[in-house]
C-alpha cells in the first residue's frame, strides 16, 4: 500500500541514499588506485582487482536480489545489505594488505547489489500508482548521478586526504540509512519462506555471470583470446548461461523468474537498458582517460568537468517525472535522450589537442540532459507490465543488464581505441617521408629551433624526429578517442527503433502491486 506525507519522503530519501552508496562506490575507487598501489606495494594489475572484484560480485547478486527479498522479506534483506555494506566499508578502509582489500571489496559488492534493486522496489511500493513516473525520476537521480559523481568525490578525497577515506565516507550515510530503514520501511512477508532453495541456480548464476564479468574486465589487458584463462572463462560463461537458463525454466522456485520475459516491453527493455549502460558507463570511462592521459588534466579537473552534466540531470528529473505523469509517451522522451547522447558524442568527436575545460561544458551538459531523458522512460517502459513480485525480479534483471552494458561498453571501447591506434598510426606514418613538403618544412623548422639552442646537427636531427614522433603519437591517440565517442553515439542512435517495439500507453505509469 502506498505511503503518504512525511513517511513517503523519509522512505524516498532513505532508499535513494542507500542506492547512491552502491553506485558511487562503482567509480569512486578508480581515481585512488595509484595511491592504493603505492601504499600497499602492489602492481597496477593487482590493484585493478579491487574494482573487478566489486563489479563481479555486484553483477552476480543483482538478478538474485528479487528472490532474496521475497525469501527473507524485502525490509529485512535491505536492512541487512545496508549494515553489511557499512561494516565492510570500514574494513576496506582499515585493510593492511591487497588481499584483505580485495576480499572486503567482494563482500561490499555483494551487499551493494542488494541495495540497488531492492531500494527501487521499495520506492515503487511507497509511491501511489499515479505518481510512479515521479518516483522513478527520483530514483534515477542516484542511478545516473552516482557514477558521475564518483570520480569527482574520489579525486577530491584522494587529493586532500588519504585513500581509506573513500570508504569511511560511507559509514555515516550507512548508519543513518539503517536507522531510517528500521523506523520507516514496512515489513513484507517472506513469500518463499520454507520453499526449497535453488542452489544449482545460484551456483550456475555465479559461474556464468562471474566468468563473463572477468572476461570483460581483463580481456583487453590480456590481449583477449591470447590468454588461455580468458578462453576457458569465455566458454564457461556461455555454457554456464545456457545451463542457468535451462535450470530456471524447469525449477519450480527459481532464483530468477525468466517467465517475466513473456512481457514484450520487458524483453525489449532488457536490450535498451543494456544500451543505456553502454553509453552511461563507457562515456564516463573514456572521458577521464582522454582528458587526463592526452590533454593533461588532473583527476580533480576531470571530475569537476562532470559536475555540470550531473546538475543538468538533477534539474531534468522532476520535469521528466511530471511529463510521464501527464501521459507523454516514454518512447518520445527516450528518443530525445538518445538523440542528445548522439549529439554529445559528435561534439566530442570534434575535440582537438587544444581543447580546454571550457570546450567540454556544453557537450557534457547535453549528455546530462540526454541521460535524464533516457533513464526514467527506459525503466518505465521496461517494467510497465510487471505486477506483484515480478517488479522485484524485473528491477533486478533490468539493473543487471545496465551494469553488463557498462562492462561491455568499457571493454568494447578499450579494444576499439587499441585497434584504431595502430590503424591511425599507419595512416599518419605514410606522410612522414622526405617527399612530403609539409613534413620536410616541419622537420627543418624543428631542427633550426634545436640548432639555435646549441644542439649539434646530428643531435638536432634526432631531437626533431623524436618531436615529430611525439606529435604522431598524440594525433593517433586523439583520433582513436574520437572514434570511440563516434561509435558510442552511433550505437545509441541505431537503438532508437527498439523503443517502438514496446507498447504505447496513454498514461506511462507503471502498474505496481507489490505485496
Amino acid at each position: 500500500m502506498a505511503e503518504t506525507g512525511l513517511r513517503k519522503w523519509a522512505i524516498t530519501i532513505t532508499v535513494i541514499s542507500a542506492a547512491l552508496l552502491e553506485l558511487i562506490d562503482t567509480t569512486i575507487v578508480n581515481v585512488a588506485m595509484p595511491q592504493i598501489q603505492g601504499n600497499l606495494g602492489a602492481t597496477l594489475e593487482d590493484v585493478a582487482m579491487i574494482v573487478t572484484g566489486y563489479a563481479v560480485a555486484n553483477v552476480i547478486i543483482l538478478p538474485m536480489s528479487g528472490w532474496l527479498g521475497s525469501r527473507f522479506g524485502r525490509k529485512n534483506y535491505f536492512l541487512f545489505s545496508i549494515i553489511v555494506f557499512t561494516l565492510v566499508s570500514f574494513l576496506c578502509g582499515n585493510a593492511t594488505s591487497l588481499e584483505e582489500l580485495v576480499i572486503f571489496r567482494i563482500l561490499q559488492g555483494l551487499a551493494g547489489g542488494g541495495l540497488l534493486s531492492t531500494s527501487q522496489s521499495i520506492l515503487l511500493e511507497a509511491w501511489p500508482k499515479e505518481q510512479v513516473g515521479t518516483a522513478t525520476a527520483l530514483f534515477g537521480l542516484g542511478a545516473v548521478v552516482g557514477p558521475t559523481l564518483g570520480p569527482t568525490i574520489g579525486g577530491y578525497i584522494t587529493d586532500n586526504y588519504s585513500w581509506p577515506w573513500i570508504f569511511y565516507v560511507n559509514i555515516p550515510v550507512g548508519i543513518m540509512a539503517a536507522i531510517a530503514t528500521y523506523l520507516f520501511i514496512k515489513k513484507t512477508p517472506r513469500e518463499l519462506g520454507g520453499k526449497p532453495v535453488d542452489w544449482w541456480g545460484i551456483a550456475l548464476l555465479a559461474i556464468a555471470v562471474g566468468s563473463l564479468q572477468i572476461v570483460l574486465e581483463k580481456g583487453e589487458t590480456e590481449d583477449w583470446f591470447a590468454a588461455t584463462y580468458i578462453i576457458v572463462l569465455s566458454a564457461t560463461a556461455v555454457i554456464g548461461t545456457l545451463l542457468f537458463i535451462w535450470r530456471e525454466l524447469t525449477f519450480e522456485y527459481p532464483i530468477v523468474n525468466f517467465k517475466i520475459m513473456r512481457h514484450r516491453s520487458f524483453s525489449v527493455g532488457m536490450f535498451t537498458s543494456f544500451v543505456l549502460g553502454f553509453g552511461l558507463y563507457s562515456s564516463m570511462f573514456v572521458f577521464p582517460v582522454f582528458t587526463q592521459g592526452l590533454l593533461g588534466f588532473t583527476a580533480q579537473q576531470s571530475g569537476k568537468l562532470l559536475l555540470p552534466g550531473g546538475l543538468f540531470t538533477i534539474m531534468m528529473m522532476p520535469f521528466i517525472g511530471k511529463m510521464l505523469q501527464r501521459g507523454v509517451p516514454a518512447q518520445f522522451m527516450a528518443t530525445g535522450g538518445m538523440l542528445l547522447f548522439f549529439v554529445f558524442a559528435m561534439m566530442m568527436n570534434h575535440s582537438t589537442l587544444l581543447s580546454g575545460t571550457g570546450d567540454f561544458f556544453w557537450p557534457l551538459a547535453i549528455r546530462g540532459i540526454g541521460m535524464a531523458l533516457l533513464f526514467v522512460p527506459l525503466t518505465t517502459l521496461a517494467i510497465q507490465d510487471l505486477k506483484g513480485p515480478e517488479v522485484g525480479q524485473g528491477t533486478g534483471l533490468n539493473n543487471m543488464m545496465r551494469q553488463l552494458g557498462g562492462s561491455f561498453g568499457i571493454a568494447a571501447l578499450t579494444t576499439l581505441i587499441h585497434v584504431r591506434q595502430g590503424f591511425h598510426r599507419n595512416n599518419l606514418l605514410v606522410n612522414i617521408n622526405e617527399y612530403n613538403p609539409v613534413f620536410t618544412q616541419r622537420l627543418n623548422g624543428l631542427m633550426q629551433n634545436f640548432l639555435s639552442k646549441g644542439y649539434t646537427f646530428m643531435d638536432a636531427q634526432k631531437a626533431a624526429y623524436k618531436a615529430i614522433e611525439g606529435m604522431v603519437m598524440k594525433q593517433t591517440a586523439l583520433l582513436s578517442y574520437t572514434d570511440a565517442f563516434w561509435v558510442s553515439g552511433m550505437i545509441m542512435l541505431c537503438s532508437i527503433p527498439l523503443l517502438y517495439l514496446q507498447k504505447f500507453k496513454k498514461n506511462s505509469n507503471v502498474p505496481v502491486d507489490v505485496h
